[in-house]
């Protein structure tokens, strides 16, 4: 069976960024280290490391291999979130581990990676046939920076 994960490229400080990330998404493990044996275009042997690893049901690889690629908003990584305390949790963790909060859920860890701190009943009401109900909650949701479940699903109501 084909296997597909997702890479993020770091500049520097891979293996701290992934522990952290690790530590915060429940059901998460690093599977493996590998540091590259050989010269690399990043970097002389040695210099180029691998980091794969899983947060919740989903695989990535973090290759720490120099600035050639910074991080963007291009990317992110979602996490649907099941309560407020969830979102609170993580939302808080990332800020306290100096991160930058954005706008509509969305924040900036220090390592640059943009992640979305959301309820999982956001794309659920978002995409339901009532256009008018998930216009309200929509227009709420883009008014907020940390969401709240509870004024999305009020809105949501009506």
């Amino acid at each position: 069976m084909t296997k597909v994960s997702t890479n993020i490229w770091f500049e520097k400080n891979a293996k701290e960024a992934v522990e952290f990330y690790v530590s915060m998404v429940p059901n998460s493990s690093i599977r493996r280290t590998t540091v590259i044996p050989a010269d690399t275009p990043s970097g002389p042997e040695g210099s180029c490391k691998v980091i794969e690893f899983r947060l919740g049901d989903q695989e990535f690889t973090a290759l720490e291999a120099g600035p050639l690629d910074p991080l963007n908003h291009s990317f992110s990584i979602v996490v649907a979130c099941e309560t407020q305390a969830e979102i609170d949790r993580l939302w808080d963790g990332f800020l306290q581990n100096g991160g930058v909060q954005e706008a509509c859920g969305w924040l900036k860890d220090r390592w640059g990676l943009s992640w979305q701190v959301v309820p999982r009943v956001l794309g659920e009401m978002m995409a339901d046939p009532d256009r008018a109900k998930a216009r309200r909650m929509t227009e709420v949701m883009l008014q907020m920076v940390k969401l709240d479940v509870a004024k999305l699903e009020a809105a949501f109501r009506g």
